[in-house]
């Protein structure tokens, strides 16, 4: 039967042209979404929030057996987790609302005070697993290797804007003094053996010096240097030789040097597309060693499957898009700096985390972050994300358009309360 000519009419345009019109019709309205000033804004919030809901599930998950075994209660470290993240969300809530001159100010006494922490740890820190990294105080555990790439983030991209401000600089005043600084940081944490975190303050360092327009030249020297020391590092430490060893083959020692890389790799090679079910992870069951913090993700792969770990790599994946995209999109140097180097830290690191669990990599016991265990790592990563949303503030028409929301429901809350002026009157001053 014929369609008549009023119905063909009535047809949408995208129907009658055809699949071709309607793929082109929806990436303009991507390109529109993305093209909106608060996008950055709001996929910062959306993969913080999400990652550390699901961190938060994973580690009561993972833990829960090796806690019941050493603190009677499955609980106890999901509750200590939770109190990190209870002071950690109000962290990167109060640095969301803090103006680009405090982090410009704080990035100095935060360096200071994480070299004197990783003198404090040579001396009166805790050595476990053949590296000394903890301090305990009370019935906290501080790991001072956390903040300090914090701080080097926010020292480094300082540094170098003020540089920037005064024209083009040479290289030797683009490593002087952060080379310098990044250094002493780095035979700090190498002292106390832990060479994963040392891998993660070299990308800051180097995100630093790329995004500012290091030469090629440059950074090939600096990645000759480095490459020789870190086989001197391996080369006097038999441990790391062993874990050199049993990356290149972790089944010639599955019950020796190579075995957390094995249970790791039989927990992901057992969750399959959909997992065995949050909860059901069998390699929780004093299997695979640090399930719940360096290995969280082999946990997550067995009870949610490829596709539970495909969406933490792509929430990744977006958190590092919207940091690069604050990255171009703002006119100061200090905040492009800061937040690229910041991509550079969390994404790196998840990369590294991922990349040891799956194989791909030499296992550095670095956690996963905002999902692994641990308030010392979870902190200063949600105060970074916070300073991310403040830059986020700084795009382009996002200033315009958070104001023409009116105020958020803390503010709204704060008013109920009689603190801070009523929502009427924020809204229209």
């Amino acid at each position: 039967m014929s369609t008549s000519a009023e119905e063909r009419v009535r047809r949408p345009a995208a129907a009658q042209e055809g699949p071709g019109s309607w793929a082109r019709e929806q990436l303009g309205a991507l390109k529109e979404l993305l093209d909106k000033p608060l996008t950055t804004y709001y996929l910062i919030i959306m993969c913080s929030a999400l990652l550390l809901a699901l961190g938060l599930m994973m580690v009561l998950s993972a833990s829960s057996i090796e806690a019941l075994n050493k603190t009677g209660s499955p609980f106890s470290w999901f509750i200590k987790q939770s109190l990190s993240a209870a002071v950690g969300v109000p962290v990167m809530y109060l640095c969301s609302r803090l103006p680009v001159k405090f982090f410009r100010w704080a990035g100095y006494p935060l360096m200071a005070l994480s070299i004197i922490a990783l003198v404090m740890v040579l001396f009166i820190g805790s050595a476990e697993l053949g590296a000394q990294r903890w301090i305990y105080i009370g019935p906290f555990t501080v790991q001072p290797s956390e903040p300090a790439k914090l701080g080097l983030v926010l020292w480094g991209a300082d540094l170098l804007s003020r540089r920037v401000r005064q024209g083009r600089i040479e290289w030797r005043q683009m490593l002087i003094p952060l080379m310098p600084g990044t250094a002493i940081l780095a035979v700090m944490v190498m002292l106390g053996r832990d060479l994963g975190t040392t891998l993660v303050l070299f990308m800051i360092f180097l995100s630093l010096l790329w995004v500012v327009g290091a030469p090629v030249k440059l950074f090939g020297g600096i990645m000759a240097l480095a490459v020789l020391a870190a086989a001197i590092m391996i080369k006097v430490e038999p441990y790391r030789m062993a874990r050199i060893g049993a990356f290149l083959d972790p089944w010639a020692d599955a019950q020796g040097a190579g075995y957390q890389a094995v249970q790791g790799q039989i927990a992901m090679g057992s969750g399959g597309w959909f997992g065995l079910g949050l909860g059901e992870s069998r390699q929780k069951w004093n299997w695979l060693p640090h399930g719940e913090s360096d290995f969280i993700f082999a946990i997550l792969g067995e009870e949610l499957g490829l596709m539970g770990t495909l969406i933490v790599v792509a929430l990744f994946g977006l958190l590092g898009y919207a940091g690069l995209r604050v990255a171009v999109r703002v006119n100061d140097a200090f905040t492009r700096l800061a937040a690229a180097a910041m991509v550079a830290w969390i994404v790196g690191q998840a990369t590294v985390n991922m990349g040891a669990v799956l194989g791909v990599l030499p296992i550095t016991g670095i956690p996963l972050p905002l999902v692994s265990y641990g308030g010392s790592s979870l902190l200063p990563t949600l105060a970074a994300l916070g300073m991310l949303l403040s830059f986020a503030k700084r795009e382009p028409g996002a200033r315009e358009a958070l104001a023409a929301r009116g105020p958020g429901p803390a503010a709204r809350a704060l008013s109920w309360l009689g603190l801070g002026g009523t929502s009427k009157g924020r809204a229209t001053r």
